[in-house]
């Protein structure tokens, strides 16, 4: 079983729309029973808070729910329950590393990195494109899948 941890800033945007994307994505292709997702954040703002209507109505257009989600923070131990722990933005990186205190197997990237290109996902939170933030996601997933062997 993959495990995929998704993070950034309050775990109300960014990395649950991830989680229910990359979630989405599997159960389509019919690969769910090979994968375990969730997501967490960096900060304690939004413990216990359920997703950001903007991104709830986000994943809603594209048919998706995360009914049921609500913001955790990430732990030290959770480095070793987990194979990939993939931050949002490079921001989220330095707080990651300083929580799970390092990264001895190289378990920590940037969504994006699958991708080819350096590129942080933008924070709908400030600029409102929740749109642009789930098309951004969607590539990231799907580079990812593709590198783990997933076609699509």
């Amino acid at each position: 079983m993959i495990r995929v941890l998704f993070i950034c800033w309050g775990n109300i945007c960014r990395s649950p729309m991830a989680e229910f994307v990359l979630k989405d994505m599997v159960e389509k292709r019919g690969i769910a029973e090979d994968f375990h997702i969730e997501s967490a954040a960096t900060s304690t703002e939004e413990i216990g808070n359920p997703v950001y209507p903007p991104a709830r109505q986000e994943l809603a257009k594209h048919g998706i729910s995360c009914k049921g989600k609500t913001a955790r923070q990430l732990r030290r131990d959770d480095y070793d329950k987990w194979d990939y722990i993939i931050g949002m933005e490079k921001l989220n990186m330095s707080y990651m590393h300083r929580i799970l205190g390092g990264d001895p197997e190289n378990k920590v990237c940037l969504l994006m990195d699958f991708t080819g290109r350096a590129e942080d996902i933008d924070d709908p939170w400030y600029t409102g494109d929740f749109g642009g933030v789930y098309r951004q996601i969607e590539r990231g997933c799907e580079a990812m899948l593709e590198k783990l062997g997933y076609q699509a």
